[in-house]
C-alpha cells in the first residue's frame, strides 16, 4: 500500500515537501473518514449495548470505542505527539460506560490524533520511529495507527449488527 501511494505521489511529480504535504492529506482523510463512522455508530448505538459483549474475554461496545479513543490518544507517542497531560492508558477502556462521555472521548481522541498527523515533520515521514515493539518510518507509524483503528472499525460494525443496529452511513443509503 505504501510503494503504490509513493508511486502515485511521484507519477504526479509530488517530491519533497509536496509529497509531505500530500501524504499528511491523505492520513487526515482517513482520519476524518473513521471519525465520522466511529462516531455516527456509537452515537447510534442504544445505551443499554454498552456493556454488550460477544462472549466473555472479549472487549463490550463501550471498551471497544475506548479502546479507539485511547490508542488515538496514547499511541500518537510513536509519530511524535505524547499524550495529552493526564492520560492514563490504564484503566482507562473500563473508565465507563456512559454513551455520551464514550462519544466525548472519541471526539477528543479523533481531535488528537489530527494534531500529531499535522505536527509530522514537513519531509521527515522517512524518519526512524519504533511502534508497537517494531522498527518503522513515521509514514509507515501512521498507517499502522490508521490500519488499526480501520480493524476495530470492523469489529464495531459486526457489534452494531449483532445488536440490531445498522451503521448510519448503511441506512442512509436505504
Amino acid at each position: 500500500m505504501h510503494r503504490l501511494l509513493l508511486l502515485s505521489l511521484l507519477s504526479l511529480g509530488l517530491t519533497g515537501s509536496a509529497f509531505a504535504d500530500a501524504y499528511k492529506d491523505e492520513a487526515l482523510a482517513r482520519v476524518n473518514q473513521l471519525e465520522q463512522k466511529f462516531i455516527g455508530l456509537a452515537k447510534a448505538m442504544p445505551q443499554d449495548t454498552m456493556t454488550w459483549r460477544p462472549m466473555e474475554g472479549v472487549r463490550s461496545v463501550s471498551e471497544l470505542y475506548l479502546h479507539i479513543a485511547g490508542a488515538d490518544l496514547g499511541l500518537t507517542a510513536a509519530i511524535g505527539t505524547p499524550p495529552p497531560a493526564g492520560f492514563d492508558r490504564k484503566g482507562y477502556e473500563q473508565s465507563t460506560t456512559d454513551k455520551a462521555k464514550i462519544v466525548a472521548e472519541l471526539e477528543k481522541g479523533f481531535a488528537h490524533m489530527k494534531k500529531a498527523i499535522n505536527a509530522l515533520p514537513d519531509g521527515g515521514q522517512e524518519n526512524a520511529t519504533k511502534i508497537f515493539g517494531r522498527d518503522t518510518t513515521l509514514r509507515g507509524a501512521t498507517w499502522t495507527l490508521l490500519e488499526h483503528a480501520s480493524e476495530h472499525l470492523g469489529q464495531a460494525i459486526a457489534y452494531a449488527r449483532s445488536n440490531k443496529v445498522v451503521p448510519p452511513w448503511t441506512a442512509a443509503r436505504q
